[in-house]
This record gives C-alpha cells, sequence and structure tokens, in this order.
C-alpha cells in the first residue's frame, strides 16, 4: 500500500525534498529527543545519535559520520 507524499512544505524558503542531497537540512516538525530522532518537514525520520536517516519510501541512510575502529583490544 502506497503511503501518501508528505505534506506540501510551508517554510519560506521551502525545506529540500527527501530525495536531495540535503535532505537533512530539512526543518523538524516533530522532535522526539527523548527517543532520540526527529520528523522533519519532508517526511524524513532523523536519528540523534548517528545523523542516520529513514527516508518516507523505507529507504535507509546510512550516517555521514565514519566510524573508525582500533584493532587493539
Amino acid at each position: 500500500m502506497d503511503q501518501p507524499p508528505p505534506p506540501a512544505c510551508r517554510h519560506s524558503p521551502p525545506c529540500p525534498r527527501a530525495e536531495d542531497s540535503s535532505r537533512g537540512e530539512a526543518q523538524i516538525v516533530s522532535a522526539h529527543p527523548e527517543q532520540g530522532w526527529n520528523l522533519l518537514c519532508n517526511g524524513v525520520l532523523m536519528f540523534d545519535d548517528d545523523a542516520a536517516m529513514l527516508l518516507p519510501d523505507g529507504q535507509v541512510i546510512a550516517s555521514p559520520r565514519r566510524v573508525v575502529l582500533d584493532g587493539a583490544a
């Protein structure tokens, strides 16, 4: 079942679309810091701990942060 698109942005300037590479710059419309995520105007869920994103179509965008693992025990 297809979900309806997110409501049209009423911000000025308009928020980037979920498909745009700048999607994370959209305005927060619902903040949930106690749960570690925010809903952006473009329908993207952004997670606080690593900035990973869940797009409205279900696609996952991994964190832009690089994790460096140290082989030392």
